[in-house]
């Protein structure tokens, strides 16, 4: 009986191991995976961003979201300009409807708009500021030094343009959080670099520094994050390259007539 006992386990102990073997045998063979789909992310067209119905519209993006993709990459373009900058003109055409502001122009908002109102304050300077900083950049010839009167004005001012370029970035370093710095024409029709938070700008009556702004540096993390993540001051480098220098002095010299 046990030897007949002692025959039935090693029969089982055999079966035990060739089951086991032929699973072996089975883990290793190689099956073709599923071929993986490859994404890809579809920049939009500028051109097809419409705000609603309402006063003020988006100022045309004179070229494509790739076209700054060496110092702004197309994701940051496409969403600077076709979500928060679309969104402030909405939010302000919505909240200006049916009261006297809608006869004004962004200026005059601007310049009588009660800074205790934080819905008007914020999204008329949100228009405003992304209009302008949109005009300051350029992919044709952009960054170098401007020219004319702007370049003799900035020389007379700050000593020079690289005076002047170590001045404005050592203005962004200091900026903690969202904010913007700016090149103005101040009241006396002389250049300031200033700053301010959030939404503000020198046009308001609440701004540290009054004046006409000529150029706009956006420092938001919306503006920046996803192409310089933390490296705040790498994309204010960057920016230095893309300035569209003509724009800036034709708005130096519009200020000067006002």
């Amino acid at each position: 009986m046990k030897k007949s006992s002692f025959i039935v386990l090693n029969i089982l102990i055999s079966v035990f191991f060739i089951a086991c073997n032929n699973k072996k045998m089975i883990d290793v063979v190689d099956v073709p995976l599923p071929e993986v789909e490859q994404k890809t992310t579809v920049i939009g067209n500028p051109d097809e961003v419409k705000a609603n119905e309402g006063t003020f519209q988006l100022e045309k993006l004179p070229y494509d979201y790739t076209a700054l993709e060496s110092n702004i990459s197309s994701f940051t373009m496409e969403n600077h300009y076709s979500k928060h900058y679309l969104a402030f003109t909405n939010n302000l055409n919505k909240v200006i409807t049916g009261t006297d502001l809608e006869a004004l122009t962004i200026e005059e908002i601007l310049a009588k708009l009660d800074p205790s109102n934080a819905e008007i304050r914020n999204n008329a300077g949100g228009y405003y500021n992304h209009s302008l900083y949109f005009k300051c950049i350029t992919p044709r010839n952009g960054g170098g030094q401007p020219k004319d009167s702007l370049a003799t004005a900035i020389n007379t001012k700050f000593g020079s343009f690289t005076n002047f370029t170590a001045l404005f970035k050592d203005e962004a370093s200091k900026q903690f959080g969202s904010a913007w710095v700016w090149l103005i024409v101040d009241k006396s029709g002389n250049l300031q670099i200033t700053s301010t938070q959030n939404q503000d700008n020198p046009l308001m009556r609440n701004a540290t520094v009054n004046g006409k702004p000529i150029l706009a540096l956006d420092l938001w993390e919306h503006a920046y994050y996803l192409s310089y993540q933390n490296k705040r001051s790498a994309y204010v480098d960057a920016f230095f390259n893309v300035i569209n220098w003509k724009k800036v002095g034709e708005n130096y010299n519009e200020a000067l007539k006002k």
